[in-house]
């Protein structure tokens, strides 16, 4: 009985996701919605790279990270297509890599 009530449980979830889902998924691929999310990763990315070289004093770190908003920012700037893509995944990979440098910073400021 048990396995039966989860059964329904996951039928009905898998349902109703897949409803709404299909229904958002419009919203999704607004260019409104990918801006608004970048310029807040945009900020955010900042404010935690230059926290960053307050904690441990380094410089790389925080300009690798830069580099990377500025792709991001450029994907801002072209037009919904291919060309943004690019743009946001290298800035974003390049971010990350900025946000692993200040990581390690951070922790060897530590000890």
């Amino acid at each position: 009985m048990g396995l039966s009530g989860l059964c329904l449980a996951h039928c009905l979830g898998t349902a109703i996701f897949v409803a709404v889902l299909a229904s958002a998924g419009s919203i999704f691929l607004s260019p409104v919605i990918h801006e608004s999310g970048l310029a807040i990763a945009i900020l955010l990315g900042a404010i935690a790279l230059g926290r960053g070289v307050f904690v441990h004093g380094l410089r790389l770190p925080a300009m690798v990270g830069v580099f990377g908003l500025g792709l991001m920012a450029v994907a801002l700037a072209v037009p919904h297509g291919a060309q943004e893509i690019i743009f946001t995944m290298s800035g974003v990979a390049i971010l990350a890599l900025g946000h692993n440098l200040n990581y390690r910073a951070s922790r060897r400021a530590e000890t």
